[in-house]
Parts: structure tokens; C-alpha cells; sequence
């Protein structure tokens, strides 16, 4: 089994939404919770939390559960910021990365290990899933272009990696389209509690 790392980004402000959204109640926990839970369950061996925004009381939920956290301090910089500190905390070494957006709390450890195994079966550097010809998210990033990571501009994000080595992608089909519902407004939050119950 390759030594995958999930790195789950909850550092965003919320802002759309007027409230720590990933302190929202999901399924009996919260969204942050459920999101982890999912990885847990995944073939990910490990996972590093980036926190920014409401620290504290998401590391207060999270404190018991099978993570290691870091604290992005330019979290008002955009998602790419929290992805590089997210990459600057991992260990010298391991094979991917797994980076998950905190908003995505339906996406199961099926679609998860759909990439683990895409990965472990090619040569490719990038795996994306894809709904309906759509790129969603996770995606999983090679070990090998982690310095290529670290050197990306804020402006196009994870984006420009997938534009400068587009060789090294490789897209897979899934049939789960919560690879592309975040929740970004309440009216997202309560479609996707409707999905649960």
C-alpha cells in the first residue's frame, strides 16, 4: 500500500456563509468531523488538518480523533496558502497527497481510494475524479511535485500545477457527484443535509 497523506483544508472564514461552517452540525457530528470520519475510513494513512479561521473550536472538536494539525497563519490569502502549509508540515518523505477541501463532507472513502488505487496503477503525477466530465475534488498529488507545489502563484492556484504538467494528469471517472458539491451558502448546507436524511 502507498504512504498516502490527506491534507484537509478548514481554514477558510466562512464568509459566504456567516457562520464556521465547519462547525455545522452534519450527521450526527459536525461537517469537519464527518469529513475526517470519511478519510479515516479511506486507505489514507494519515491526515494533517490546516486550521486558520475559528482554530480553536475546530481543533476543540477534532482534538480526539486520528489527525495532526497545522495552523496556516496567512489563511486570509486563499486556499492555495493553506494547501502550501498544509505540504510544508508533512514528512520528508511518503507517496501522495490527497487534498481534500473541509466543504466537501459527501465525499466517501470510495471515491477516495478510487485514487489511491488510479495512482498506484500509473505513472501519473496528478489524479483528479471526474462527474459527468467535470474535475472535482479531491485531487492527489505525487510526492515528486511537492517542491512544485510550494513555488505555485496564489492567483491560479492548484490549477496551474494541473496546466504546467498536464502529461502527469490523470483523470477518473466516478459516479458520485459529491466531488463537486462544496458548501459554499446555507441554501448549499441544507441541500446537502437533505441528502443525508
Amino acid at each position: 500500500m502507498p504512504d498516502i497523506w490527506a491534507i484537509i483544508l478548514a481554514a477558510g472564514e466562512s464568509k459566504r456563509m456567516g457562520t464556521p461552517k465547519m462547525l455545522l452540525p452534519f450527521g450526527g457530528m459536525t461537517i469537519i468531523e464527518k469529513v475526517i470520519n470519511n478519510v479515516v475510513s479511506s486507505g489514507v494513512g494519515n491526515m494533517m488538518v490546516v486550521l486558520g479561521s475559528s482554530a480553536d473550536e475546530i481543533l476543540e472538536r477534532i482534538s480526539g480523533l486520528p489527525v495532526k494539525h497545522c495552523c496556516n497563519e496567512n489563511y486570509r490569502e486563499g486556499m492555495l496558502s493553506s494547501v502550501k502549509c498544509g505540504f510544508n508540515n508533512l514528512p520528508e518523505r511518503f507517496d501522495a497527497v490527497i487534498v481534500l477541501p473541509g466543504d466537501y463532507p459527501c465525499i466517501g472513502a470510495g471515491v477516495i481510494n478510487i485514487l489511491i488505487e488510479s495512482f498506484s496503477g500509473s505513472k501519473k503525477k496528478i489524479v483528479i475524479p471526474l462527474f459527468k466530465g467535470k474535475r472535482g475534488h479531491p485531487i492527489l498529488i505525487s510526492y515528486e511535485l511537492r517542491e512544485e507545489v510550494l513555488r505555485l502563484s496564489p492567483e491560479k492556484g492548484l490549477r496551474e500545477l494541473q496546466d504546467r504538467f498536464p502529461d502527469d494528469v490523470l483523470e477518473v471517472d466516478v459516479d458520485d457527484q459529491a466531488v463537486l458539491k462544496d458548501i459554499d451558502t446555507m441554501d448549499d448546507y441544507m441541500n446537502e443535509l437533505k441528502q443525508i436524511t
